[in-house]
């Protein structure tokens, strides 16, 4: 089966792009709005609609196979690639991909897409943005898998010699700033991983002693005793916290771990994931530091898993975040890392190493990618995977629930 033609169409995605260090920095919300001047390049304000690249590949065939190119919410900050605009790399698509699709015979997947990852925008010598990248190869594993009249899922697994997870992979919903609305949503719906939070700035979200988190986690441990949707929920507690925690108490090791043990006192008897504590601008010193902050958590018994998030966004990022043991899971933010095939990867590298892998993402994606990152996910077995797109939960938990029980029906039933 060849591939005859490669259609791209600009979409939008379930979120915004947002200048996290304008927001870092000060920028007042207005509404769903932010004021105050853009810092990161790219950037015409601080909060922008999101955008995406539908790539369509036509088969020889008639059928029609696509994928969704997006990048994550806070594209360009923690060493990520810059704002990804559909009308300025449509043509890149176009001109660099287009003629290595078309035409081509579809043997497989895994082959390809390594081959799409590799490649570069001529015009700067840097490998395509990681949105395309992204996109592309979701289309081809469409593609790939009409071919050969498979799932997705059984082709991942086929091609990397995986069993497929017969089960349902917990769900990790994520609340945007409506964090107790959202929040009550989560828990009637029984999500598995709640709430992220979005606790992004330290004195409106944090408190400046870490109080209005404390008091929140409170809150939610109380919210879901009263509200949970059968008697044995148990949900995990997973909050983004941006680096706050290392701002508010100066990066001092001994202040955050002692705050930490007031945060798990306070979710108790509820585990607690806190994702990104610190934020060391810079890969090495992150790594080092969560490595350090797991260590010493683990060393006191406090019940606290750290989550590796920044600076921790390509393949071999992931290795060297896994390696040395920095934090108990990491975030594989899907987009991040260009080709899916890296996605792959780096979920079996984390089970190979015994470290919590998160088959993570962006609210900033579409409803494409969310579907075929649940394929991804029963395919390799993760130990979460993101609810997305969107911050208002039930959108994303609607696709990400309703694709992953699809295909374990439908897996069981042609068994």
């Amino acid at each position: 089966m060849r591939i005859a033609k490669m259609i791209c169409a600009p979409g939008r995605t379930g979120f915004f792009f947002d200048d996290q260090l304008a927001i870092k920095r000060g920028a007042e919300p207005d509404g769903a709005a932010y004021r105050g001047e853009p810092l990161l390049p790219g950037f015409t304000s601080v909060r922008q609609a999101g955008e995406a690249i539908s790539v369509l590949l036509v088969m020889e065939d008639g059928r029609i196979a696509h994928g969704d190119c997006a990048a994550v919410q806070y594209s360009g900050a923690g060493g990520r690639d810059p704002v990804f605009l559909a009308n300025e790399f449509i043509p890149i698509v176009e001109q660099v991909v287009g003629p290595r699709l078309v035409g081509r015979e579809l043997n497989g997947f895994r082959g390809l897409a390594e081959e799409l990852d590799r490649l570069v925008d001529p015009a700067s010598g840097k490998p395509l943005h990681t949105a395309i990248r992204y996109g592309v190869t979701q289309a081809v594993l469409d593609a790939a898998a009409q071919a050969a009249n498979r799932l997705m899922v059984d082709l991942v697994a086929a091609e990397y010699g995986t069993e497929p997870v017969s089960e349902p992979i917990p769900i990790f919903s994520q609340s945007g700033d409506d964090r107790y609305a959202n929040a009550d949503k989560m828990i009637l719906k029984g999500a598995d991983v709640l709430p992220h939070g979005l606790i992004n700035n330290v004195p409106a979200k944090l408190g400046r002693r870490g109080e209005l988190l404390l008091e929140y986690v409170g809150w939610l441990r109380e919210r879901i005793e009263r509200l949970k949707p059968r008697p044995d929920y148990r949900p995990v507690l997973h909050l983004d916290v941006y680096g706050t925690i290392g701002l508010a108490f100066e990066n001092d090791q001994g202040r955050i771990l002692d705050y930490l043990a007031r945060l798990a006192a306070a979710a108790a008897p509820l585990s607690l994931r806190i994702e990104g504590p610190v934020d060391m601008g810079g890969r090495q010193a992150q790594a080092e530091a969560l490595a350090g902050l797991r260590q010493a958590l683990d060393s006191r018994g406090i019940p606290v898993a750290i989550v590796a998030d920044e600076w921790c966004n390509t393949l071999e990022d992931i290795q060297l975040f896994a390696d040395a043991r920095a934090g108990h899971m990491i975030q594989i933010k899907t987009p991040d890392l260009g080709g899916i095939n890296n996605c792959i990867e780096a979920v079996l590298y984390c089970k190979s190493q015994a470290i919590g892998a998160y088959l993570g993402g962006t609210c900033n994606e579409t409803d494409r990618s969310a579907q075929i990152c649940v394929h991804l996910a029963l395919a390799t077995g993760p130990d979460q995977i993101l609810a997305k797109p969107g911050m208002g939960v039930d959108e994303g938990y609607m696709i990400v629930y309703n694709e992953m029980r699809r295909v374990l029906a439908l897996r069981e039933a042609l068994r």
